[in-house]
């Protein structure tokens, strides 16, 4: 059996040191921050307590996080619309964040990377059938998050038409 490091249980007062260099280092939503603080041994009311502060503190803004979350996201992963909220769901973020983060999305920038991802992935796909090709570029594309219309109009834009597959 492997002995595991007994965990580190904290004062309110060392926690809130702790708690905020984890939350300046970068940004993070309550649901990690109030996760990390029970990890310390607080108490509900302690962790809530902390969590105001921090707030006040401007050091934890979940609108901010989903900002920066987008931003993030669209630019160096390059995911789409649906994976991203669907993430920030996850996270446990309100609607109102959740919108105030998508609009981070600039429309030509949000297409430019659909269209970038699109070419890659045609680069990169074994398939010879056209037909079947195309199925597995919109797969891929969908799972990424992009939604169906825009994967359709950057098909068609790069002359991956569904009748030119046909024959």
């Amino acid at each position: 059996m492997i002995n595991q490091p007994k965990k580190k249980f904290y004062t309110p007062t060392e926690a809130l040191q702790k708690i905020a260099a984890f939350c300046t280092y970068q940004e993070r939503t309550f649901k990690e921050t109030e996760s990390k603080l029970r990890d310390y041994g607080l108490t509900e009311d302690e962790a809530g307590e902390i969590m105001i502060r921090l707030s006040r503190e401007n050091l934890l803004d979940e609108e901010r996080y989903a900002k920066s979350f987008v931003r993030g996201h669209v630019r160096q992963k390059k995911w789409g619309r649906r994976r991203i909220q669907q993430e920030l769901k996850q996270k446990g973020l309100s609607e109102y964040c959740i919108k105030a983060g998508m609009k981070e999305i600039d429309g030509d920038e949000y297409y430019q990377n659909l269209v970038d991802v699109l070419e890659k992935k045609d680069r990169q796909e074994k398939e010879r059938h056209p037909g079947k090709r195309r199925q597995k570029i919109q797969l891929y594309l969908v799972g990424k998050g992009y939604e169906q219309d825009l994967i359709k109009m950057a098909l068609n834009d790069l002359g991956k038409a569904p009748e030119e597959e046909e024959n």
